[in-house]
């Protein structure tokens, strides 16, 4: 995937206020739910993600950024906006978890795939720290899984619901 430094920083800008959209999602859920550890967890992912935004668009500053429509980004759907499988009412915390570690390895793997694409040598450093730092949100989402206990497969089979 060959961008211009100028359609990746678009993306990455697209890319970061999308997860900080999902995390806030989450959060809220997780509330709902009595969940305040993971709810409080979210919560600091939503502000590293709006950081992350921020830093972006400020190294984005006096760059001509093309404006681009759902259907001009390069990729499926955004890497940290996941289905939405994960607002299943039932959804615990683990299955949070999970979810949020996905969208942030999804995210990893987009960066790393431009930067093994790039040429320019700034889109190809910067591409390598934005993945550098969803692998470390990946690790503590790790972290976070590891001590987080699975839902039983009975907790998950709703029979009073009909698909």
């Amino acid at each position: 995937m060959h961008l211009t430094l100028p359609e990746f920083l678009a993306h990455a800008i697209a890319l970061e206020r999308e997860a900080a959209e999902r995390y806030l999602e989450l959060a809220d859920m997780m509330e709902s739910y009595r969940n305040d550890e993971v709810a409080t967890l979210f919560r600091e992912m939503v502000r590293f993600s709006r950081l992350h935004h921020d830093e972006i668009v400020e190294r984005a500053q006096g760059i001509a950024l093309p404006q681009l429509r759902s259907w001009q980004y390069r990729w499926r759907h955004p890497p940290e906006a996941g289905g939405d499988e994960a607002f299943d009412r039932g959804l615990s915390a683990y299955d949070a978890l999970r979810y949020a570690r996905e969208n942030e390895f999804r995210a990893q793997a987009w960066y790393g795939s431009v930067r093994i694409a790039a040429s320019d040598p700034e889109l190809r450093r910067l591409a390598a720290t934005f993945a550098a730092e969803e692998a470390t949100h990946v690790e503590a989402l790790d972290a976070w899984l590891a001590r987080t206990p699975r839902p039983s497969v009975a907790w998950q089979i709703d029979p009073y619901h009909e698909d």
